[in-house]
């Protein structure tokens, strides 16, 4: 339905967000909090870990809320006369493997509350890049719970490219293979953190979907700060919400991301700066290239 003009835009519905709080920065839910209220969202925060900052800058007290305290809480949340409120939900980090379980459970709750809610699940696990060389930097356990227990329910999974990999015991190293490794994974929207860009000097963004693929590139940002993993998930999902098609979706969010690194690291800032560059998590100007993706034999 078209809106009229004049209208008052229609209020966008609120997102869970279940993931890692730090005190200091803008990584994941403090970066996401801040990105999906910018954009208009209300936002429920479930934290599955306090840290004072991100771990590559140093170590840091760790506070992980007991299991049945943990569990405790989701459990009050599933059974809130306000759930069907809820648009949609995202989880990213867990601080330890037996909040798998919980978080399942009230993604079914709310799901069960609102079917419409997309669920989307950024399996939050290692990089190529990590301290330790490349691998995991969460305990193999809490991989695997993600793997086994959040992963299959999610409508949106946003791995990177080591995450990928893992997930489907494949080799990623070309878009090829990346596409490939996402329809295995057989969730309807699966988009690709950090793909191989057929341009070089190139990084992009890429999304299998249930109307084919496309990728978004843009230019590589040498040392960018922590968080844009978590940031493009939010965005995406909050395009999708909105109404935007996965094209646009896609489009919006990278263009998005790669001005919030570009301005924050001109700026010689270790964290991306939310608060100074807010625009450019609502509308950015910067310009992103996407393409449709051919997908004969990806399927085979």
């Amino acid at each position: 339905m078209m809106q009229q003009p004049g209208a008052p835009e229609p209020r966008k519905q609120p997102v869970l967000v279940i993931t890692s709080q730090v005190v200091r920065g803008g990584i994941s839910g403090r970066g996401l909090t801040f990105a999906l209220e910018r954009n208009g969202h209300d936002v429920w925060f479930l934290p599955t870990i306090l840290l004072p900052w991100h771990p590559g800058h140093g170590k840091g007290t760790r506070i992980v809320a007991p299991t049945q305290e943990f569990a405790a809480i989701a459990e009050d949340l599933a059974k809130s006369e306000k759930l069907g409120e809820l648009g949609g939900i995202i989880s990213g980090y867990l601080g330890d493997a037996e909040q798998a379980n919980a978080i399942a459970s009230l993604v079914k709750a709310v799901k069960a509350a609102n079917p419409d809610a997309p669920y989307l699940c950024d399996p939050v696990m290692g990089d190529h890049m990590s301290a330790s060389g490349g691998g995991l930097y969460v305990p193999k356990t809490t991989a695997e719970a993600i793997r086994d227990e959040l992963v299959p329910l999610a409508d949106i999974v946003t791995p990177n490219c080591f995450e990928l990999g893992w997930l489907t015991r494949r080799d990623v190293q070309s878009e090829l293979q990346a596409l490939s490794a996402a329809r295995a994974l057989g969730n309807e929207r699966v988009l690709v953190t950090s793909s191989p860009a057929m341009r070089r000097n190139a990084i992009a963004n890429l999304l299998a979907g249930p109307r084919g693929a496309v990728a978004a590139e843009h230019a590589i940002i040498p040392d960018p700060p922590h968080g844009t993993g978590d940031l493009i998930a939010g965005l995406f999902l909050s395009n999708l919400m909105s109404g935007l098609d996965d094209e646009e979706a896609l489009k919006r969010a990278s263009g998005s991301v790669f001005e919030l690194v570009a301005r924050s690291v001109k700026k010689g800032a270790d964290e991306l700066l939310f608060a100074e560059e807010q625009q450019s998590v609502v509308r950015a100007m910067a310009m992103v290239t996407s393409r449709r993706v051919l997908e004969t034999k990806v399927r085979a």
